[in-house]
């Protein structure tokens, strides 16, 4: 199949989405397909710290600067193509990116909404800029895009490819909900009506799926769950810490719980004198406020503590391989949660709350506890488990490490999303890769 793949970028920080997107579009390459990866909005941050050659050119389409500005004055899409070009540049959408704090879904209401209107948005002309380049490209079998918030780029995209299209679904009712109104019921009413336009879906958890399935009432036969995988072939081979040691592995802000699980450390620390705790992930300017009011809480036990801000891969990999428990206790209901995977690989044990699709992860792995969401109490006594039962850890780790070889590779999620396509592709015909669907969706 020739696939396209439509991901918006970051510019300066590591996303999970983007990670599984270009994961998956090389996985894909590997089986033989001819896949294609566009940015949209920022270039890439990859963890190889290079755009993966799935990317013709680097180029970004519908860059930030040029869909913020027409924003704030339509008139401006009329600027001439070379104005255009240059503020689309990778280098100069990364430097503005760095400098922005617009992350939070109560700021980007407006700016959401209007996206979602497509080629009746606000940002009109740059849609069109973008079906024109689509339909210089060779035509693709099928365009995946990464999220539903793409939904108003359908019927562009549609129109310039004359493919299929079919939506992955990953993350983004936490963020739609997290809006502020009139925006949030203006951008659900927009992603309804857009629902009409795609294909297929294909939600990285069966939790989610059904989530997103009630909230824009789809066809359950359009919905195609695939887990997440990843290449466990970097992580691991563990080490026992000096001590006791809890990691954490996310974006350094409330909604992924750090706030919770710090307080359960400090419940920790009465019960396991030794605990240690690294805190790792990505770490905005806007996180600044959230992190320095927390190490104030830790300053009694700040000896215990590391910080480890917008860490690389290499450091990344070598934190892991010296944790004896990973929590990352999520506020929301988590589509999937990557860092997990991330763990099992390296043989660590996890602590999550019983919410999102963490039940299904693991129930399905055996590789962790589950406790009651946003309670400290909970999420302490857990910890204090492994960290006291080593023994016990460590059946529970490579149980882990044992289920992400097995069933959350690169290629098990490139042949469950191949599954996917070809349902849309060739309904009511048995796909010829049915039999290679990836096992931890079903």
């Amino acid at each position: 199949m020739k696939i396209l793949q439509l991901t918006p970028g970051t510019g300066h920080f590591y996303c999970g989405s983007c990670l599984r997107d270009n994961a998956l579009a090389l996985a894909l390459r590997a089986r033989g397909h001819d896949a294609m990866i566009l940015p949209l909005y920022l270039p890439f941050a990859l963890e190889q710290g290079e755009l993966s050659d799935t990317v013709p050119g680097g180029k970004v389409h519908l860059g930030g600067i040029n869909m913020y500005l027409q924003h704030k004055l339509p008139v401006l899409g009329r600027l001439p193509g070379l104005v255009h070009d240059a503020l689309d540049k990778p280098s100069i959408l990364r430097w503005v990116a760095a400098r922005g704090t617009m992350t939070e879904p109560a700021d980007l209401g407006p700016l959401t909404v209007s996206t979602l209107k497509g080629d009746h948005g606000r940002q009109r002309s740059e849609v069109a800029r973008l079906a024109e380049s689509l339909a210089q490209l060779p035509k693709p079998d099928v365009v995946l895009l990464s999220n539903v918030m793409l939904a108003g780029l359908v019927q562009a995209v549609k129109a310039a490819t004359g493919a299929p299209l079919v939506c992955t679904l990953q993350g983004e009712v936490p963020f739609l909900d997290g809006m502020v109104e009139p925006y949030k019921s203006e951008a659900w009413n927009e992603l309804r009506a857009a629902t009409a336009h795609i294909d297929g879906y294909v939600p990285v958890s069966n939790w989610y799926g059904e989530v997103v399935r009630e909230r824009l009432d789809l066809d359950p036969g359009r919905i195609h769950p695939v887990h997440n995988g990843i290449d466990p072939a970097d992580f691991g081979p563990w080490k026992a810490p000096k001590a006791p040691t809890i990691g954490y592995l996310a974006r350094m802000h409330r909604p992924k719980g750090l706030h919770t699980l710090i307080d359960a450390f400090l419940v920790v620390k009465k019960k396991v004198p030794n605990a240690r705790l690294r805190i790792a992930g990505v770490s905005l300017s806007e996180d600044k406020g959230l992190v320095t009011e927390l190490k104030q809480r830790l300053a009694w036990v700040a000896d215990s503590v590391e910080w480890l801000p917008n860490v690389d891969r290499e450091q990344k990999l070598e934190m892991l391989r010296e944790l004896s428990v990973l929590s990352v206790p999520a506020t929301y209901g988590e589509s999937f949660g990557l860092y997990l995977l991330e763990a099992w690989a390296s043989g660590v044990p996890v602590v999550q709350p019983r919410s999102g699709a963490f039940p299904e992860l693991l129930e399905s792995t055996g590789a962790g506890l589950l406790v009651e969401p946003d309670d400290v109490r909970s999420l302490a006594n857990g910890l204090v488990e492994l960290l006291t039962d080593e023994a016990r850890a460590r059946e529970l780790g490579e149980a882990g490490r044992a289920a992400v070889q097995e069933r959350f590779t690169l290629d098990a999620m490139a042949a469950g999303v191949e599954a996917a396509l070809e349902a849309v592709l060739f309904p009511g015909r048995p796909s010829p890769s049915s039999a290679a669907k990836n096992l931890s969706a079903s």
